[in-house]
């Protein structure tokens, strides 16, 4: 009696949970975002949710939750309850990162969600202030080597992909150009916008209308090719064919969030990402459209924390 008992409570567990699937959503969605409200993370998020929460038939709120290198958000996510209502918009790099950078971490990036979709990817742009006295990589390269340590880049904090880029580039450049770190990159930006530094890694998305308007001269962006909404800047690739830092967003859920949620998310936010009208507006932000199943993302995922932990060891990085 007792197995049957068992087995019986089994099959109503299961069923409910297809119940709750298949009517799901009945409820606003959260989408955290780890970043401040109008930078690149900002940015994208509002570019799909408005269709995504249409064709879901509820409404996507995006909640801001910046702090501790993204760390905050996703620790909140992570203790969520698993039911597909609050989901994190991930930069990939930036958490693939702090698995190395920091020695305790209240949440494990790949125990603790469940993977969505991958969602669009983004390059950087190494841009100068005008003053300074070079336009080009090449010129940058030889400015530095023939002026050792007189060079300074700024980005948004030690032991991001902005920081650790910049290092890759000093690594493969024979450069020995010097980090500044800020809270943020959208004090880095103010500050070489500004000429306290000479040269910045920013997220295109952010540094674009500045490079467009000519306050700022961009001397390479960091994918391994052309950006399709930037043509006329070289790729840093050129000069360095191993040259390539991009950041990836994605989406994840709460582990043991059911998998109908995650199939359905996943199915639904492919199809809005497609949509072209919705393509060619987050496209016009510097992003690049990039879908996935919820296994490439976790493969992808884990593959990310492989990358960095050489790179963050190596360039002794240290939370602020």
């Amino acid at each position: 009696m007792r197995k049957i008992f068992l087995a019986l409570s089994l099959v109503s567990i299961g069923f409910a949970t297809t119940v709750q699937a298949q009517s799901y959503p009945t409820q606003p969605i959260k989408l955290i975002v780890p970043f401040a409200a109008g930078g690149p993370s900002d940015v994208l998020a509002r570019g799909f949710t408005p269709k995504l929460g249409e064709n879901l038939g509820q409404p996507i709120i995006i909640e801001n939750k910046p702090g501790a290198g993204a760390n905050l958000a996703a620790e909140y996510v992570a203790n969520s309850k698993p039911d597909g209502y609050t989901l994190f918009l991930m930069m990939v790099g930036t958490q693939a990162i702090n698995e190395t950078l920091y020695k305790k971490l209240n949440y494990n990036l790949i125990k603790d969600f469940s993977p969505v979709s991958l969602v669009a990817s983004s390059s950087l742009l190494f841009v100068a202030n005008p003053s300074a006295p070079f336009k080009t990589i090449p010129e940058l390269v030889a400015y530095a080597k023939a002026n050792p340590n007189k060079v300074s880049f700024g980005s948004s904090g030690a032991g991001t992909p902005l920081h650790l880029g910049g290092e890759l580039f000093n690594t493969q450049a024979g450069t020995d150009i010097l980090h500044v770190p800020y809270k943020g990159a959208a004090p880095a930006l103010t500050d070489v916008l500004g000429g306290q530094i000479e040269t910045a890694l920013v997220g295109t998305p952010a540094a674009l209308p500045y490079v467009r308007s000519g306050k700022l001269v961009p001397l390479g962006i960091t994918s391994l090719k052309r950006s399709p909404s930037a043509p006329e800047i070289p790729a840093i690739s050129e000069y360095y064919p191993k040259f390539e830092v991009e950041l990836v967003y994605a989406i994840v859920a709460p582990a043991k969030t059911p998998k109908a949620v995650i199939d359905k998310l996943n199915s639904q936010l492919n199809t809005v990402l497609n949509n072209p009208e919705i393509k060619a507006q987050i496209n016009s932000k510097g992003f690049e459209i990039v879908t996935s199943t919820p296994s490439q993302l976790g493969d992808y995922i884990k593959s990310e924390v492989s990358k960095w932990a050489p790179i963050v060891k190596k360039s002794g990085a240290t939370p602020e």
